[in-house]
């Protein structure tokens, strides 16, 4: 199978060296980079700014939307922003990328890991509930663990690889039990619960347009929310919290430099013109994939029913940790890049004391899931006009 698999991936993307997933440029990015050049404004204060902010929460459906350097500092300003303070807990998942759980350390608090779902890779609502039933108490309206004694202060589910979670069902949890909840959606541009947009079931969420993302900026990152006061002080703590006034320099409360340049907010606005034709081009991707891992029966990941994946990074599950490592030996030996999942959280020296819940489901995908190349291929876009 191995075998067929690099034939069929050549016979997708072409000859030569196959990577996981690239950035496609065949639009108006290079023009909008140099209008941004001829303009002068290159940093973080200039038009695309605002016209990329303006189409990121168009295309969402969010009210606001602030843009960041990285889809980290984003997540770090939503975390305090919550009110997340030092000593406290955020519940998340250890089958996540590290930047998760560095934005939960930036604001001084604990990682807490729960278990995943093994068909949406993504926060288990079940192993939530469980977890907060077993250790968890309320005390006015708030939420404290009662083998810390710490508050329990937000939840970060994330999206995995653009596959949502039970969002909707974490979103209800959270609300009883008096936890803030914050999508790391960074992964899930134009992936869907029902109608509904990913990144829009809690207060706020956060995207990231890191260069292997589906769109991308460069680098860059977005904080999306329906709350007017929220995006306010959002945009306000990424600009060094520097007050409004034509020449005085009066900075009202510690902030921090995240607001994203211009030239970044150029190649964001030029990519999200084409941002349909390549979701349209990942589904059909998505399907070759599938058809040809159910004739090989390996699981092929899909999306749960109701819910709509952008496909941005597809996935297989093997049988076993040998034959994950075999596979990835030979297709990258081959000129196909594959990877595995992350190491899980709670195996990094940061973060190996931190508290779980056994996570049976994670150490199981762990072992098994593979990452297959996602990107547009060579041409798509020109097929996809005619």
């Amino acid at each position: 199978m191995k075998e067929d698999f690099v034939c069929q991936a050549i016979k997708i993307f072409g000859d030569g060296f196959i990577p996981l997933h690239r950035p496609v440029f065949e639009g108006n990015e290079r023009q909008y980079l140099v209008d941004c050049i001829d303009s002068n404004f290159v940093s973080s204060v200039g038009e695309k700014v605002t016209e990329f902010e303006n189409l990121i929460a168009e295309f969402t459906g969010a009210r606001y939307a602030v843009a960041t350097v990285n889809g980290t500092a984003a997540l770090h300003v939503a975390l305090e922003l919550s009110g997340v303070e030092r000593g406290e807990e955020v519940i998340s998942q250890a089958l996540t990328f590290i930047a998760t759980c560095n934005a939960i350390k930036y604001v001084g608090a604990y990682p807490v890991f729960v278990d995943v779902d093994k068909d949406t890779m993504g926060m288990s609502p079940h192993a939530l509930q469980r977890f907060l039933e077993t250790h968890a108490s309320e005390r006015d309206g708030q939420c404290f663990n009662k083998i810390t004694g710490r508050r329990i202060a937000a939840c970060v589910p994330m999206h995995t690889f653009g596959f949502p979670c039970r969002i909707k069902e974490i979103a209800d949890i959270c609300n009883d039990w008096g936890i803030m909840l914050v999508e790391d959606a960074a992964e899930s541009l134009g992936s869907y619960v029902g109608g509904k947009h990913t990144g829009l079931f809690g207060k706020m969420a956060t995207l990231s347009f890191n260069g292997n993302k589906i769109i991308t900026s460069g680098g860059g990152g977005m904080l999306i929310t329906d709350d007017q006061d929220l995006a306010r002080r959002a945009k306000h703590v990424t600009t060094t919290a520097k007050a409004f006034h034509p020449y005085e320099f009066v900075h009202d409360q510690v902030g921090y430099n995240y607001r994203m340049p211009n030239l970044n907010a150029a190649l964001g606005c030029a990519q999200m013109e084409r941002l349909d034709e390549f979701l349209a081009i990942k589904t059909r991707l998505a399907e070759q994939w599938a058809t040809f891992f159910d004739f090989n029966d390996i699981k092929f990941v899909r999306a749960i029913s109701g819910n709509k994946a952008n496909h941005w990074l597809n996935a297989v599950v093997l049988d076993s940790r040998g034959d994950r490592d075999e596979f990835l030996k030979f297709t990258n030996d081959s000129g196909v890049m594959t990877r595995p999942a992350w190491t899980l959280m709670s195996k990094l020296v940061m973060f190996k004391d931190c508290q779980t819940d056994g996570l049976k489901n994670s150490l199981w995908l762990e072992d098994r899931l593979v990452n297959i190349p996602s990107s547009v291929p060579d041409g798509a876009l020109n097929k996809s006009e005619k």
